[in-house]
């Protein structure tokens, strides 16, 4: 499957920003998606996950309460609806599918991965 991510940009703290990620393919629905991100000189990180069906979710502590992560099975998209954005949410963001079932946190665990989106909030 690939992944090509969408809709960053710049905004101030506080202010929201949605985020796409459109597969290519049939089965979309069975795979798990994510969403990472990796700011300046740090590795990596877990943001958000979602089952095939959209029945489970997960999220990381920094962004729990303020992110939503959903998905449009009909649509072959996911989404990362970003509120209350803080500058430390400044990263490039990518999202991965994981062929095999469970909402999982770890990259090693995603198969495929998309080229990323950059999200910069300004204090």
């Amino acid at each position: 499957v690939q992944l090509q991510a969408s809709g960053g940009g710049l905004v101030q703290a506080g202010d929201s920003l949605r985020l796409s990620c459109a597969a290519s393919g049939r089965t979309f629905s069975r795979y798990v998606m994510g969403w990472f991100r990796q700011a300046p000189g740090k590795e990596r990180e877990f943001v958000a996950a979602i089952s095939g069906s959209g029945g489970i979710t997960s999220y990381a502590d920094s962004v729990k309460g303020r992110f939503t992560i959903s998905r449009d099975n009909a649509k072959n998209t996911e989404y990362l609806q970003m509120n209350s954005l803080k500058s430390e949410d400044t990263a490039v963001y990518y999202c991965a599918a994981r062929e095999r079932p469970g909402v999982v946190a770890s990259t090693g665990f995603y198969d495929y991965w998309g080229q990323g989106t950059q999200v910069t909030v300004s204090s």
